[in-house]
């Protein structure tokens, strides 16, 4: 029975399910003179190029917006915990 191959691309998106290496996943993530998308050094799809100073703004925005929904969800819930009556209109 032939072999399967453990890397390549289907329908144009890549994948590679070969042993990682610390060299490997080192050198894929920080490729200098790359875009900011590159291969994953393991499993499908691609990931962030370290080196492309566009995926730090990426992070960086993300982080903010994590932050934002974390601190936002606490006074959300404050303001409900007041014991009101609620008032049902039923037709």
């Amino acid at each position: 029975m032939a072999e399967k191959p453990q890397s390549g691309t289907l329908f144009g998106v890549p994948y590679n399910f070969e042993r990682p290496s610390l060299k490997r996943l080192v050198s894929a993530y920080w490729k200098p003179g790359d875009d900011m998308l590159v291969e994953k050094p393991f499993g499908i799809g691609y990931t962030l190029n370290l080196a492309n100073w566009r995926s730090w703004v990426v992070l960086a925005v993300a982080g903010v917006m994590l932050y934002l929904e974390r601190g936002g969800s606490e006074a959300e819930f404050e303001s409900e915990s007041e014991d009101e009556p609620v008032e049902v209109v039923v037709d």
